[in-house]
């Protein structure tokens, strides 16, 4: 270095330098990664990706939720809308009284009827005749009392029948009930779903698109880590330009909840069992929120 006669000082350039091995060895790696370069900037692995579409996977080819009922819709029709007592006379009415119960009652009137024509009416009409009143009023009284029993059988069997019954139409209008809260439960879910499915599918097909664009960009990266490698550890580049936010939060809940789980299995058999098994939880957490924000 020195300075003119004027005062000014000179403009003065350091260079640095390595030993010759090292500086030809850079030079052959440089060339390589140019002609590496070359064959792979206009190459991208990424340009055939067809993007995953949600709409179809959910709803059929041409369908977007919009083509059915809302939340709301479904609500009302299932819900909002339910006459319960009018929905208890239904189902009472077609399980106490259908038509197999009135076939059951009139099934069980023909064998007492039976049972009187071969076995009751013959008893009262050989009684008679042994006291020779066949033709006499008891006779008539007597069998009058063999249909009255017979119509309070009748009537017994029907009224145990019906009474056995009602159970059964309050299980089954319970059940309604249940069915009705489920399935606009299930109707939510199926939503909530797509909705989560929909936006994580979004973020990795404008992730790929993203890499695809980048790819030339992310191959030039790679030739600027390649250039100044003599200078020491830098960043290095480990993936595609475009990765998505949605996988780095993903990799860092699983780091992080492996990291806890480790941390929560030592914390158990030093024998604090009661917070080991939070460790992973909270790993998971602190390892997501640190790959979003970075």
């Amino acid at each position: 270095m020195g300075s003119s006669g004027g005062g000014t000082p000179e403009h003065t350039s350091t260079r640095v330098r390595y030993a010759q091995y090292i500086e030809d060895k850079h030079s052959n790696f440089l060339a390589t990664i140019q002609s590496a370069r070359i064959a792979v900037i206009n190459d991208s692995p990424f340009i055939d990706y067809t993007d995953i579409e949600v709409d179809d996977a959910f709803f059929g080819a041409g369908y977007t939720i919009a083509s059915f009922p809302s939340l709301y819709d479904m609500y009302g029709k299932f819900m909002a809308g339910l006459d319960v007592e009018a929905l208890w006379s239904q189902i009472f009415e077609g399980t106490v009284n259908p038509s197999v119960v009135e076939d059951l009652v009139a099934a069980e009137g023909d064998l007492i009827d039976d049972e009187i024509e071969t076995t009751s009416v013959p008893r009262l009409q050989t009684g008679m005749r042994d006291i020779n009143s066949v033709m006499s009023s008891s006779f008539v009284v007597g069998k009058s009392i063999i249909e009255d029993s017979r119509t309070k059988l009748v009537a017994k069997f029907s009224a145990d029948l019906k009474y056995h019954l009602i159970p059964i139409a309050q299980a089954r209008w319970e059940a309604h009930l249940n069915w009705n809260k489920l399935v606009i439960t299930t109707y939510a879910e199926i939503m909530k779903l797509y909705y989560l499915t929909k936006t994580d599918i979004n973020e990795i097909n404008y992730a790929m698109a993203s890499k695809d664009r980048l790819w030339p960009f992310t191959v030039l990266d790679f030739e600027r880590a390649a250039l100044g490698a003599l200078q020491g550890a830098t960043n290095q580049k480990t993936d595609v330009a475009g990765a998505s936010t949605a996988a780095k939060v993903l990799a860092g809940a699983m780091s992080g909840a492996a990291l806890g789980a480790s941390v929560g299995g030592q914390i158990s058999a030093s024998g604090g069992g009661t917070y080991a098994g939070t460790g992973s939880l909270v790993g998971a957490g602190l390892g997501a929120a640190a790959a979003y924000y970075y």
